[in-house]
């Protein structure tokens, strides 16, 4: 791109949707990391109550965006969805302090993860109409940056609140970053409105277009991110993995796990950084070497957790690794869409990218945790490594970028 646009890609709007990412993860990871006492302790609840609420709400949010996708192919209800998305998502999450029971507990973290289900393609969307020329994969590193960012600075704050105000009037602290998120939400889409030549007319019918996203080239560069998706386990079978390194000696199993939770810290921070360094690099190349890169990151970090180093700095290398793997392949991953799609697909196209990240990643660690308890932890994270080695050798043979898009 020009000079100028080189510039200026990082708008108010932008910013906006950085900040709004920021605001939110921050809100919902002290809820999440108070969430394990609270059902446990405070409500007397079970792990496996734990499981069960985390399981159905991770799922709702990945059918959730499949289903909103299509509304947000229309600027002005994309503008809606995204404000009301970040509104509900921190009534709701606040409002788990309220609870009594494990079973409100449950409904309320559904309806805050459905929520945030319906506003993620809302929010990629929005961001696409506000991004640059030549500068999409700037703004989606900013946005993933936030992301991880937030995910660093919540448990941080939940550390302290439990501290001061104790476990049930942490989670309420959870609305205030929650409603800072949605009112940045709300500048963004006022700079969407004001830049936008559409949105003012009647609204589209929502569908999802799958000939169309076909026809835009999306389906076959979906490939590579079907198998990445595979062997993207959840982190918290990383924690548990590196608790179990630690454990043992002198260190207790407390003491271990406190450990592998600070050092899971460094994992956020890597992505939040490199996320942002990726998109400089999508803008400079494009979304396929910078994916086909987190790729091969992936199989190192998983074959450092499968060898284990029983150190803290090499479980930290491994998070890194991974941290950085995940930061520039989500980045990748969402440019990918906002470049191929035209401004009309774009909320379909990033509620199917939704749905294939949820719906992979629930396969991936439900297979992963079943292979660690029954055979070894080093089958578990092989498993893991070789659909990274596959969306790897995927990739190589697979152009992200249609020749057509790439020269626009």
């Amino acid at each position: 791109p020009p000079p100028a646009q080189r510039q200026s890609w990082l708008s108010a709007g932008v910013a906006s949707v950085g900040l709004t990412s920021f605001f939110s993860d921050s809100g919902h990871e002290i809820a999440t990391a108070v969430l394990p006492s609270f059902v446990t302790s405070v409500l007397h609840g079970t792990a496996a109550a734990l499981g069960l609420i985390e399981g159905f709400s991770d799922a709702l949010t990945g059918l959730m965006k499949l289903l909103a996708g299509p509304w947000a192919d229309d600027p002005a209800r994309r503008r809606r969805l995204a404000t009301s998305g970040y509104l509900g998502t921190a009534a709701a999450t606040g409002a788990i302090g309220l609870a009594g029971a494990v079973w409100q507990v449950g409904v309320l973290r559904a309806v805050a993860w459905a929520a945030r289900g319906v506003r993620s393609p809302a929010r990629d969307s929005l961001l696409a109409s506000l991004a640059r020329e030549g500068g999409y994969g700037r703004a989606y590193g900013l946005e993933r940056a936030g992301d991880n960012l937030g995910a660093v600075v919540g448990p941080l704050l939940a550390a302290g609140l439990v501290s001061w105000v104790g476990v049930r009037a942490a989670i309420y602290f959870a609305f205030v970053p929650g409603v800072a998120a949605a009112l940045a939400i709300g500048v963004a889409a006022r700079h969407a409105r004001s830049a936008s030549r559409a949105g003012n007319g009647p609204a589209r019918r929502a569908r999802l277009h799958l000939r169309a996203l076909a026809d835009a080239g999306l389906l076959r560069p979906l490939a590579p991110i079907v198998a990445f998706e595979l062997g993207n386990v959840a982190t918290t079978l990383l924690i548990l993995r590196s608790t179990d390194l630690l454990a043992g000696g002198s260190r207790s199993y407390t003491a271990a796990a406190s450990l592998a939770i600070l050092v899971y810290a460094g994992h956020n921070a890597f992505a939040s950084v490199v996320a942002l360094g990726g998109g400089h690099w999508i803008d400079r190349a494009n979304p396929r070497v910078v994916f086909a890169t987190g790729a091969a990151l992936y199989v190192l970090a998983y074959s450092g957790f499968a060898f284990g180093p029983h150190t803290w700095w090499g479980l930290l290398i491994a998070f890194a690794l991974a941290g950085s793997g995940i930061g520039l392949s989500e980045t990748a991953e969402s440019t990918l869409v906002a470049q191929l799609l035209p401004d009309e697909l774009r909320g379909s196209g990033f509620g199917a990218l939704g749905a294939i990240q949820a719906g992979g990643d629930f396969a991936s660690t439900a297979v992963v945790g079943i292979l660690i308890t029954t055979v070894s932890a080093r089958a578990g994270f092989a498993y893991a490594a070789a659909w990274m080695l596959l969306a790897l050798a995927v990739s190589a043979g697979t152009a992200l970028l249609t020749p057509a898009r790439a020269r626009s």
